[in-house]
């Protein structure tokens, strides 16, 4: 029986607050403290004699103990004679349930005497004229397992296949399945009976039911209807169409020559009104036919779904399956037609949908479209020009830069248009932004030789707005390192100069200081007054003010503001700047005294900002590192060595080149193994699979699509088992009592995504009957136990599963304790206890290897505020096995490129990342050394230091390291 078939479970709640039923409770409730059965025959107790609500309170109390293993055979007469009656529709509710759990036979297996009566009982509620009780009374029916209780109702359940209601007429087909399936010989003409009631019924509900047994019974006469009706699918409802679908899909993948007979039809039902029915069409028609056209209209029926629907799950899971098309390389080039319409998913807010959506468009870009994606892009990073409405456009602003880089990169023809429009973002408030923007120039002006004068036109242009003193020294490098003609370096040293404001800095701020210079003072013309003078002509007398502004409202140049501000790092790139720009403009300009007069101005400025430093004017003194650069460079322009003129104007370009080039060729060795991994190796000596050959019971064998994504949908996707026999389900068995116990329980630990089932096996070890016996848990960590288990009852050397439900919040190391209480039948003494062995839920469980870029990694390094050293303790000798094993046992990535670990100094160091399903971070630097002078078998020293952003994660992470530092001999 698939997935789909199942039966549904009632779920019957029991207070929490009160103690579970007893037998001696009952007892109490009914009035009497003798015998049950004695007490129902003697004295009318409220099973009899009480009100509807006494009653129903009496048969709750019933059923609950029948479920937890009581046997009460006296009270079944009494429920027939007093209860079954009874047309209150709570009690007939409760009465479904309790002639469900009853046992219905006798020990030997044969039919109680007293279900003919209630086999009668429920032939008139069959015939009753209520539709509800009709309806109630045909799903219980589908849970009986009896033949004999079912055979004299058959003429009844026939007949509600003709009754007025539709909930009654469903439920009918429900029943009529069910008893065909488990007892065909009560209604051997079931197919017939359904495939008439199919062709002549009108409601949707009750055709869907009718056509899904037709599905699973006959499917030749599903077939039959479905080409009578083939033409008018599309006029169905959702629920019918959703049928036909899985019908199609099963009879194509059975026998493959029917595919042109029906494919037809799913082309239709792409154009279906409800969502739901085209997901699954479009799905499919994929799996159904790899003709361009028909992945055409699939992915086209995708994307529309992604744009009209409001929910953002489900957009996520519909990208998804898109990203699913493209990893098929016939189907990559037809995608590649539909990347506009893909951009189109832009417009939605979300910022998890965004990234994957120009994830996949930078995945499709080709030299046909690439043009067509920058407009795209390029208008969408105008769109988010100066708007904070949305807490995550300045993240899309990023997305959307990173995207552009890599079209340029990858399309060189396209940098010069994007260019101009990204330069613009240097000046942004936000900085993350800015950087991206930043690099992508530095990778473009170092490549693409003809892009220099533009780019460095434009940088000129921003430069002055520029906010940020990490973008500034971005900037200054590069305008330091490219202006290659006069009137460029002329203009950086003028954008400089204007950027420090006056100089001597020191002089000017104390005359500022003091009121002396007052450049900042506006001056105003008073109202001019008429005056008579002496000798009787006018004049006119007007009053000059001026007005300083507050100290706060000064508006000082940028690198001024930096510099007052005590971040002098900026200064030491300022010099290097300078003395760059100075030793290229000695070697183009010939006049000595133009030469002179430029070194001049270039070390006049290093001075001023070396005395600004050592002065109490900024707000932190100069560091000596940044002494030491400024004074290097004060050096060298006023020797202007050969060397020097090398090394400053060469050397570093070199160094940037060959670092890009090192991205480069990583970027392409990583492509290159998607690539591998994408690419299905066929062997020559492989077998040729025909599908029209293939036997049916191989073909069954396939994954049926619908089976894999309801089992997804339910939590219960099947994880492939490693190869090696420790790993098997046994290996997460944890014993929790010990074999001498009264009671013995071991629990197997199932972790699903965010919660995790406990299946305790619990073993009653003893002669005695356990009753009332009760898996009491409780939780540490992030943990949040979701319903308590239900007590139950124990035989002699019998044993039971008890199944728990954890609810998981945040990763962090949990632990899961408790104890197995009961009472010993016949016994005086109070309850019993067994106390359990704790289970450590693994942090392992819930994280994952993540990539992130190193200026992600330095930023949420600086964020996090909870860090964890963690001593290196090990009996491993190499740097790099010992990285290794860390990285097996954290489930962590190694951020740092395989070329900058390769080699052998006696020193490593490397960054990992790593993300749970919970969306938080953990972030890990490794600083191992091999302490040489201890010999070649000394084992690996050093330190690993953990930062997340929650203290629980830090620590465990810490502990996993800890754990499992040392490697084990096997």
């Amino acid at each position: 029986m698939t997935a789909a078939e199942n039966v549904c479970y009632t779920l019957i709640n029991v207070p929490m607050d009160s103690e579970p039923p007893s037998e001696i409770s009952l007892k109490n409730d009914l009035g009497n403290d003798c015998d049950v059965l004695a007490f129902l025959i003697s004295f009318p107790p409220p099973l009899e004699k009480g009100d509807v609500k006494l009653k129903t309170e009496a048969l709750k109390k019933v059923i609950i103990m029948i479920l937890n293993g009581e046997k009460l055979p006296g009270l079944l007469m009494t429920i027939i004679r007093f209860v079954l009656p009874l047309q209150d529709h709570t009690i007939k509710k409760l009465l479904l349930v309790f002639w469900e759990i009853v046992p219905k036979t006798t020990p030997d297996g044969r039919l109680l005497q007293e279900m003919i009566l209630v086999c009668d009982a429920y032939r008139k509620d069959l015939q009753h004229p209520n539709e509800f009780i009709r309806g109630s009374t045909l799903r219980f029916l589908c849970k009986l397992k009896e033949a004999e209780l079912l055979e004299p109702l058959m003429p009844a359940i026939r007949a509600c296949l003709e009754h007025r209601h539709s909930y009654v007429r469903r439920n009918a087909v429900l029943a009529i399945y069910t008893i065909y399936r488990n007892f065909e010989h009560l209604i051997p003409d079931a197919p017939e009976l359904i495939h008439d009631f199919l062709v002549n019924e009108k409601d949707a509900s009750c055709k869907r039911n009718a056509f899904m047994m037709l599905i699973h019974a006959d499917q030749d006469r599903a077939l039959d209807y479905l080409s009578t009706c083939i033409d008018q699918v599309q006029t169905f409802g959702d629920i019918l169409q959703l049928v036909i679908v899985e019908l199609i899909y099963k009879v194509c993948h059975a026998n493959p020559s029917e595919r042109a007979r029906f494919i037809r039809c799913i082309y239709n039902l792409l154009q279906s009104s409800s969502p739901a029915v085209k997901y699954e069409a479009a799905g499919t028609l994929v799996t159904l036919s790899s003709a361009p056209t028909a992945i055409k209209a699939a992915a086209q029926c995708y994307i529309d779904l992604i744009i009209k629907e409001s929910d953002n799950n489900v957009k996520l899971i519909v990208l998804d399956r898109l990203i699913e098309l493209k990893e098929h390389p016939s189907h990559e080039r037809v995608l590649q037609d539909l990347v506009m319409d893909i951009l189109r998913v832009l417009s939605t807010p979300d910022l998890e949908v965004r990234k994957k959506t120009l994830q996949l468009a930078l995945d499709l870009v080709s030299s046909r479209n690439v043009e067509e994606l920058v407009i795209v892009l390029k208008k969408e990073v105008i769109k988010t020009n100066n708007v904070t409405e949305h807490e995550d456009t300045d993240k899309y602003r990023q997305l959307l830069v990173r995207t552009l880089h890599s079209c340029s990169v990858r399309f060189p023809d396209m940098a010069a248009n994007v260019i101009p429009v990204l330069m613009e973002f240097l000046s942004d408030n936000n900085e993350a932004a800015a950087a991206d923007v930043l690099e992508f120039v530095r990778e473009a002006i170092q490549r693409f030789d003809n892009l220099r004068p533009l780019i460095v036109e434009k940088m000129l242009e921003v430069f002055h707005a520029i906010k940020s003193v990490k973008i500034y020294r971005g900037a200054l490098w590069i305008l330091g390192e490219y202006c290659s003609t006069k009137e460029d370096i002329q203009s950086v040293m003028t954008e400089v100069r204007r950027s420090l404001g006056e100089i001597p800095i020191v002089e000017s701020e104390i005359k500022k200081e003091a009121g002396e210079l007052k450049p900042e003072e506006e001056v105003s013309v008073g109202p001019a007054q008429k005056l008579v003078t002496e000798m009787g002509t006018y004049a006119t007398q007007s009053a000059l003010s001026s007005s300083r502004p507050a100290k706060k409202e000064e508006d000082r140049p940028p690198l001024r503001g930096f510099l007052l501000d005590g971040d002098f790092f900026v200064a030491a790139s300022l010099a290097t700047t300078l003395t760059k720009i100075a030793l290229r403009y000695v070697s183009l300009v010939q006049e000595k005294k133009k030469q002179n007069s430029f070194i001049a101005e270039a070390m006049l400025l290093m001075a001023t900002i070396l005395h600004l430093g050592k002065s109490s004017l900024p707000k932190k003194p100069i560091t000596d590192d940044d002494v030491d650069r400024i004074s290097l460079c004060l050096k060298v322009l006023s020797e202007c060595s050969p060397l020097m003129n090398d090394i400053f104007n060469k050397e570093c370009r070199q160094s940037l080149s060959h670092m890009l080039s090192a991205k480069l060729e990583e970027e392409k060795l990583s492509q290159k193994k998607e690539s591998e991994k994408r690419n299905v190796m066929v062997q020559p000596d492989d077998p040729i699979s025909f599908m029209q050959l293939t036997a049916k019971n191989e073909m069954s064998s396939k994954e049926d699509q619908f089976q894999l994504s309801l089992l997804a949908a339910m939590g219960n996707t099947q994880r492939k088992e490693a190869a090696d026999p420790l790993a098997s389900k046994l290996n997460k068995v944890t014993q929790l009592t010990g074999f001498s116990d009264p009671v013995y329980a071991e629990a197997y630990v199932h972790v699903n995504q965010y919660d995790i089932v406990l299946d305790v096996l619990v073993v009653n070890q003893t002669s005695d009957t356990l009753q009332n016996c009760t898996l009491e848990l409780a939780t540490l960590g992030d943990l949040k136990l979701v319903e308590k288990p239900s007590p139950l009852t124990l035989a002699p050397h019998d044993f039971a599963n008890i199944k728990a439900n954890v609810k998981v919040a945040s990763t962090e190391n949990g632990i899961i304790f408790g104890n197995v209480v009961y009472d010993v039948s016949g016994a005086a003494s109070d309850r019993n206890c067994v106390v359990l062995s704790d289970i450590h839920i693994d942090i392992m469980d819930y994280i994952q290897p993540a990539s992130c870029t190193d200026a992600e990694f330095r930023q949420m390094w600086a964020e996090f505020e909870w860090e964890n050293k963690v001593t290196v303790n090990t009996n491993i000798i190499d740097l790099n096995e010992y990285l290794q094993h860390i990285l097996k046992s954290t489930n962590m990535k190694c951020l740092t490129p395989e070329k900058a670990l390769s080699g052998y100094c006696g020193f490593m160091a490397a960054n990992l990342y790593a993300r749970s399903i919970f969306g938080e971070d953990a972030l890990a630097n490794v600083s191992i050394e091999k302490p040489i002078h201890l010999g070649p078998e000394a084992p690996v020293t050093g330190h690993i230091r953990i930062r997340a952003k929650s203290q629980g994660m830090a620590l465990s992470l810490g502990d996993k390291i800890n754990l499992s530092q040392k490697k084990t001999s096997l």
